[in-house]
């Protein structure tokens, strides 16, 4: 593994080699060259991708002993080959990969928490930290040290050793093979065990910013990005709050405040405007209540919500001991209802229910005072209804 190109020169954009073997792996065409400077996919970092002469290499992997480079197309290369990586995709990944053990080490020096897993996404980059709380303090303690190792420009220096020449080194965590064993080094402050790229200096990281946290179980995981993924969220950002403060008409330092207001109206308004509706839903309900015949109230809406239907229900109900409200809404392709009865009654409306669910090829729940259901409009609003009298009538 250590005289591979990725590992003989991390800095490496292009390369030649000999064509050993092409194959195709189920429906994925791929080469096997006699060295290479893809990186595989390994150790929570993703694969290289570019193009071997002028086809475009889409994966990469480590099958058995050897790397296969899957090709968008099938090729029928032989001697030698000339390798192109896409060398912004693969600086990234080595800034993030890098990012990663500085902003893991600074966890640990200060705070003694570990890290238990890493992912490296097209956008965020997550860790997972062995504990279940992490303040905010702590989180910015930890984003200030990682940047000054990166401001420090420290090199980060590669070793091969052997498993008894471990000892020698303060490792932050046990390696996990016992041969080929590869250290990536930041003198005086990380010690790990690690397959993956990284830059030759700290400086090379550029920045590193905590995006934010998320509670897992007994775990706390923490999203961040570095170099210039940095670059990309703030730009995204920055639009982001310059479309809030135009909208808003406040200066972009005054956007927080002023969103927090309108969301303030907003629900006050809201508030307002359900207790109007309830209103008139109750004088909605002493109109049906009027019309309704044999102390069964029956209605059809368009377009109504089966919230709306329940909330009229219950009005019909709370107003009359002795009613049946049966009522019915379609909206677009749906159709939907509410049964329910009033104390004095002890008809069951889970016998409605189970009456014309299968019409509609429906689903509802409910209790024997209190059903409601919707599915699909195969029959007419007015069939329906006809079927749920007939069930409380029988």
């Amino acid at each position: 593994m250590r005289n591979l190109l990725f590992y003989q020169d991390v800095m490496i954009k292009e390369f030649t080699a000999q064509v050993l073997k092409t194959g195709v792996d189920g429906n994925r065409p791929y080469v096997v060259l006699s060295n290479t400077a893809f990186y595989p996919t390994g150790g929570g970092q993703p694969h290289d991708t570019g193009l071997i002469n002028d086809i475009r290499v889409i994966d990469v992997e480590k099958v058995d002993d050897e790397i296969r480079h899957y090709t968008e197309k099938e090729c029928n290369f032989t001697g030698e080959v000339r390798g192109y990586l896409d060398w912004e995709r693969r600086f990234d990944h080595m800034q993030q990969h890098c990012g990663q053990h500085i902003l893991t080490a600074a966890f640990v020096e200060l705070f003694d928490i570990a890290t238990v897993s890493f992912h490296l996404g097209s956008e965020l980059v997550t860790i997972d930290l062995n504990t279940e709380h992490i303040t905010d303090d702590q989180l910015a303690l930890a984003e200030k040290r990682a940047n000054e190792i990166i401001l420090e420009n420290r090199p980060i220096e590669i070793k091969w050793v052997s498993k008894d020449e471990l000892s020698q080194y303060n490792l932050r965590k046990e390696v996990s093979v016992d041969e080929d064993i590869r250290l990536v080094i930041i003198p005086d402050y990380d010690y790990n065990g690690c397959g993956g790229t990284h830059p030759t200096s700290t400086g090379q990281v550029s920045s590193i910013k905590i995006m934010g946290t998320e509670k897992m179980k007994k775990i706390t995981r923490v999203s961040f990005v570095c170099g210039n993924r940095v670059l990309n969220q703030l730009a995204m950002r920055k639009t982001v709050l310059s479309d809030v403060s135009k909208q808003l008409s406040v200066p972009e330092e005054n956007a927080a405040d002023a969103l927090r207001k309108v969301l303030l109206s907003a629900k006050a308004t809201e508030k307002a405007l359900s207790e109007a509706q309830d209103t008139l839903l109750q004088y909605e309900a002493k109109e049906l209540l009027e019309s309704g015949e044999n102390g069964i109230i029956t209605a059809i809406f368009e377009n109504r919500t089966v919230q709306t239907l329940q909330k009229l229900g219950r009005s019909i109900i709370s107003l009359q001991d002795n009613a049946i409200a049966l009522l019915v809404a379609q909206n677009e392709d749906k159709i939907q209802f509410i049964a329910a009865r009033g104390s004095n009654i002890e008809i069951s409306m889970k016998n409605v229910s189970s009456e014309v669910l299968p019409l509609i090829n429906g689903k509802g729940g409910g209790n024997d005072a209190f059903v409601q259901g919707g599915g699909e409009k195969l029959i007419s609003a007015q069939e329906l209804l006809q079927h749920m009298i007939k069930q409380v009538i029988k």
